[in-house]
């Protein structure tokens, strides 16, 4: 944001030497950039955070100085009484009001458009303006003055009978005063007339009305458009101009009126001509913001000094603040139109700061702190990524707006239709994914497809090894209208089912040593039937595991095998021992048996080894699964060889060897009972 020097002594005294004016403007916010000498001007170049939108004009930064070197501000007064719509000449209506809240008009005729005067076009070259005519030039100069953009439109050019804030029609085109055409799309705002588009609310105007030498009848503009609508039809566009700047990051709604009457006394004095009576009004009615409280125990709180409360009240009825209550312990502010960043009482606190100066805080100020501990819930996630990538799987980050197809092609925990976004994203995906799927638009049920689509990329660039998962949360709209979102992790891989499983078993047995993970058949559309499981603990639903159906790795475009997981967050963070356990070695050696027994084709490993833990008991330390054969010659059709082992170790004493047998035989006695298995010798 550039100032000008003598522009600024309009408004306030400026008896300090300008490299004090430069500290003094840093240090409360406004960080110097530098200074240029322009003619006999000065240009000082001010950086403006987003949060102070009433400082990129030279009244609000007047303000600031007025209140730092605690002098006195002079505006400029009006001539142009406020009016009303009864005798408007043309009339405004608003159709989009999410795209514009608040828009007035007014209307000079008989001016006579030529060039600025000598002060005027000196001004606004100082800040990087180049002078344009008298009439667009006072629209400019109020801009830059009070940060409020309007625009001139030529009124002879208008097809009546009435101004029209909407958005644009299917296909409408626009010619911006860059002479260039646009194609408009939804959620952009329109001023129309009677027929075309005339203005692109909060961006630019249109080419067919700019003012010109010919312009005898002017229309003012003075409107507030939504933030967001205006950076994304300027960044849609790639059309930027000070005025979207300005509606990017929020004007003053109670400073419309006046900057439109501040533009039409300039234009009267620099062009003539006469006003009419009235203004054209549509919107404008603005909430009344809750007060602020200020407890003053907290300036020692938070900054680790005393400042009185002479001084805090001094402070906040300098910024605007309008003081409503005050006792020994608070006080009680309305914060000014301009000051939309005023919501809390910690930015109270932080202007109370920066006006007393924050080099009047020592530096060794001693301030309490309270010590903070993360959640359970971040815990939990950091073990799991910890396990994760010791597993040798990498982290991958997605958006979390898909395809409708996605969502319809992987309901792992709901069958509900998604919710659709209101702002599709573009970029996320490949041209030929979006092509083949459609715009990612969707908020996302399952981490599955994003993590798939990152697989055929990697398989597209020739990257070996491709093990990925992700943290993230899926939305899961439920039947009665509510929103559930469910923290999940998925994995992707191309090892096999038991490897992803142990992976899986691995996080179990950090969070929980006692957690016996259940597999049971399931039946997914995106899964092969054949490999396909359902994930429990303790009765509760986990997630899924499986591998990635022919089908579905055509439809995702992958060459190689895929083992896909998905996981319950919630459901670890409510199985997961955070607090260390300690359990002693044993001094004891241990004894190892294998076994090989004959199971049904139907029989898994978890319900065998679920068998073995039972009758085994506290003496078996460790399961361990070698392999399984088939033999039909043998052992017959349907049927398969289940080989492991069993460590057994006592915590007390030395197992003798008819010990560990006798439990060898109790195992072997167990899964004959439950399965049906026949021991081979």
């Amino acid at each position: 944001m550039l100032v000008s020097w003598n522009w600024l002594k309009e408004y306030v005294s400026l008896d300090m030497p300008l490299s004090e004016l430069e500290e003094r403007l840093a240090m409360s916010g406004l960080n110097h950039e530098g200074t240029q000498q322009i003619g006999e001007d000065l240009a000082i170049d001010l950086e403006v955070t987003s949060n102070r939108p009433d400082c990129l004009g030279h009244m609000g930064v007047a303000r600031e100085i007025s209140v730092l070197w605690e002098c006195d501000l002079q505006f400029p007064g009006l001539r142009t009484s406020a009016g009303s719509a009864t005798n408007c000449e043309i009339p405004v209506r608003i159709e989009a009001p999410k795209l514009c809240s608040h828009y007035t008009a007014r209307v000079i005729r008989g001016v006579q458009v030529a060039a600025s005067p000598q002060w005027m076009s000196e001004r606004l070259s100082t800040i990087g303006l180049a002078s344009v005519n008298n009439v667009v030039d006072a629209t400019n100069y109020v801009l830059m003055e009070s940060g409020q953009p309007l625009h001139a439109f030529d009124l002879g050019q208008l097809e009546g009978p009435e101004i029209v804030v909407r958005e644009p029609f299917k296909d409408e085109t626009f010619e911006a005063i860059d002479h260039r055409t646009y194609q408009l799309k939804p959620g952009m705002c329109v001023i129309g007339d009677a027929a075309r588009a005339v203005a692109l609310g909060g961006v630019m105007g249109g080419a067919a009305t700019e003012v010109s030498a010919t312009t005898t009848d002017v229309l003012i503009e003075a409107a507030d458009f939504a933030p967001l609508p205006v950076r994304n039809a300027a960044r849609r566009l790639n059309l930027h101009s000070p005025a979207s700047y300005r509606f990017e990051r929020g004007v003053d709604p109670a400073g419309i009126d006046w900057a439109s009457r501040r533009c039409c006394d300039l234009i009267l004095d620099l062009a003539g001509g006469t006003l009419l009576e009235g203004c054209a009004r549509a919107g404008g009615s603005e909430s009344e913001r809750p007060p602020l409280v200020l407890r003053f125990s907290q300036l020692k709180r938070i900054l680790g000094i005393e400042v009185s409360r002479e001084e805090v009240r001094r402070i906040l009825s300098a910024l605007g603040c309008r003081e409503t209550k005050c006792d020994e312990q608070a006080t009680h502010v309305a914060a000014p139109s301009w000051r939309r960043d005023l919501t809390r009482e910690i930015d109270l606190v932080e202007e109370v700061a920066r006006i007393h100066g924050y080099d009047q805080i020592p530096e060794d100020v001693g301030v309490p702190m309270a010590p903070s501990h993360r959640s359970d819930a971040d815990r939990v996630v950091a073990t799991v990524r910890r396990v994760l990538t010791s597993a040798g799987i990498d982290e991958a980050m997605t958006c979390s707006l898909v395809p409708l197809a996605w969502c319809q092609q992987c309901p792992v925990w709901a069958d509900t239709a998604p919710l659709l976004s209101e702002m599709p994203m573009k970029g996320v995906l490949a041209e030929a994914t979006q092509k083949k799927f459609g715009p990612a638009e969707y908020l996302r049920q399952s981490l599955i497809p994003s993590l798939l689509e990152s697989r055929r990329y990697n398989e597209a660039v020739a990257n070996p090894g491709i093990e990925l998962f992700e943290i993230a949360r899926v939305y899961l709209p439920q039947q009665d209208g509510q929103l559930v979102e469910q923290s999940v992790i998925a994995i992707t891989s191309g090892r096999d089912f038991s490897d992803v499983k142990g992976v899986i078993e691995s996080v179990l047995a950090v969070l929980d040593p006692s957690a016996e993970l259940e597999v049971a058949d399931a039946t997914l559309p995106f899964l092969s039937a054949s490999g396909a499981a359902e994930l429990r603990v303790a009765g509760r639903r986990l997630g899924i595991l499986g591998a990635v159906s022919e089908e579905t790795r055509r439809a995702f475009g992958l060459r190689s095998l895929s083992i896909v997981a998905e996981l319950s967050l919630e459901v670890l963070e409510e199985l997961a021992e955070l607090v260390p356990q300690h359990s002693p070695l044993s001094q004891f050696p241990a004894i190892t048996r294998d076994l090989n027994l004959v199971v049904d084709e139907a029989v898994r490993w978890e319900q065998l080894a679920k068998s073995v833990r039972r009758s085994a008991g506290s003496l078996l330390e460790e399961l361990q699964f070698q392999s399984v054969y088939r033999d039909p010659q043998r052992d017959g059709q349907g049927k398969k060889r289940m080989i492991f082992s069993m460590r057994l170790r006592s915590s007390d004493r030395t197992l003798t060897g008819d010990e560990a047998d006798h439990l060898r035989t109790e195992v072997v006695k167990s899964c004959c009972d439950n399965h049906g298995a026949e021991l081979l010798g």
